[in-house]
């Protein structure tokens, strides 16, 4: 299968095109970058094999492969998505896009994008892209890749919030990235020196990421209402979300861990674990999850570990992939390493 990449050059576009070139049914036939354009793709990506002659093409050009390619993966801004991905699509290909473009109703769009959505009968045929709560994508999809935060998140809550473990309103997600979970930034604010050795908190009560865990979980129950926080982590990469919600009855610790073990049973990326063996260590460079939940009578906390780049954006693109064309989801996936010893 010929999968392009657009935004090839970001973090996230440049893991996505690694994990093509090394898929066993991928191959890349073509990758953009308008810092990159005409170099090339083998020597700045690293990929081993690939043609040397390959070089990345603009960004504005990407719908001219069209043609190149049977399925492409979006790892652009959501304005840019938000007619890439249509535009795709009508062409008939297989689209899966890394962005928020496709993850809200029309209305968000103004307050937590900051731009008014061009094609809301678009959003109406998207498949929000986590498999383990929501299925595989039909056949045809456009695949709304989930954002990285909410990967987490929701594969640590979301079994509970449908077993109705967990009242649906008051839940409280606090959550730490790696600073790749911002993209490439140049400002001083993202420098060595400004983050080495320090953590903070960003985008508080304003990050997008809050109206999609809250329609994700929508969907698992009625009445969710939650608060959000993201934070930088001095580290280049790996998540990790605390989640706390107040328990309904029968939420106790036993159970609340029963109802993850049979929620991922059959979940090849996802590791049940006791909350405090949920660490980045056991994730970065993996498509794995690493969940785990306790309760008392007064708390459920819910924790959640994944690797931003992998299974947080370009893992679980081409996980997505796999389901789509009906391969086991692991395909290209199951060789990746975590980093740590």
């Amino acid at each position: 299968m010929r999968v392009g990449v657009v935004g090839a050059s970001g973090y996230s576009g440049a893991v996505a095109a690694r994990l093509v070139e090394s898929h066993p049914r991928l191959t890349l036939a073509f990758a953009t970058s308008d810092k990159l354009a005409s170099e090339s793709v083998a020597a700045h990506l690293g990929l081993v094999g690939h043609s040397a002659d390959t070089r990345f093409v603009s960004n504005a050009s990407a719908l001219d492969h069209a043609d190149a390619c049977d399925a492409v993966l979006l790892a652009t801004a959501a304005n840019v998505s938000m007619r890439l991905a249509p535009a795709f699509a009508e062409r008939g290909r297989t689209v899966v896009d890394l962005s928020g473009a496709f993850r809200l109703d029309a209305a968000a769009y103004p307050r937590w994008y900051g731009f008014e959505h061009a094609l809301p009968a678009w959003l109406g045929r998207a498949h929000y892209g986590l498999p383990e709560l929501f299925g595989p994508a039909p056949s045809g999809a456009l695949v709304a890749n989930p954002g990285c935060f909410p990967t987490a998140a929701l594969l640590a809550l979301g079994p509970l919030v449908r077993a109705g473990l967990v009242e649906p309103a008051g839940i409280v997600v606090d959550a730490k990235s790696g600073v790749t979970g911002a993209g490439r930034q140049s400002g001083d604010a993202y420098s060595f020196v400004a983050i080495d050795g320090d953590v903070r908190a960003y985008r508080v009560l304003a990050h997008q990421h809050t109206p999609e865990i809250t329609r994700a979980l929508g969907r698992l129950a009625t009445g969710v209402q939650l608060t959000f926080t993201a934070h930088l982590l001095p580290v280049a990469r790996g998540l990790l979300a605390t989640c706390y919600a107040r328990p309904r009855a029968g939420a106790s610790a036993a159970r609340v861990a029963e109802c993850l073990q049979a929620a991922y049973a059959q979940a090849p990326f996802v590791r049940v674990v006791p909350p405090d063996e949920v660490r980045l260590s056991q994730v970065v460079g993996t498509n794995l999850a690493f969940v785990g939940a306790s309760a008392d009578e007064d708390v459920v906390v819910a924790v959640g570990a994944i690797d931003n780049l992998l299974k947080g954006a370009a893992g679980q693109a081409v996980q997505n992939l796999n389901l789509m064309n009906g391969w086991d989801e692991t395909l290209g996936l199951a060789h990746l390493q975590r980093v740590s010893p």
